[in-house]
């Protein structure tokens, strides 16, 4: 797997045009989430950061997804019915 990092993370480019954008952000939040980089980065992070973080996302996800895509793609709960 860490054989593709440094090919994935060359293709990341923003300012292109919004398809670029969309498949570099996807890249970009990919190699963010690596198990050591968060081991490294969040005990890091104050308390402000970690709360502005977490607003920052569940905002977007709030905005952007109805309830069941919610739970179905971030909780991972197939069975959640509303």
């Amino acid at each position: 797997m860490a054989k593709n990092t440094p090919q994935e993370a060359s293709e990341i480019c923003f300012g292109l045009d919004r398809l670029t954008d969309e498949h570099s952000l996807a890249l970009f939040l990919k190699l963010f989430s690596r198990d050591q980089l968060l081991a490294t980065l969040i005990p890091r992070l104050d308390d402000v950061e970690i709360e502005q973080t977490i607003n920052m996302l569940t905002g977007l996800m709030r905005n952007h997804l109805q309830e069941n895509e919610y739970h179905e793609l971030f909780l991972d709960d197939h069975g959640h019915h509303h």
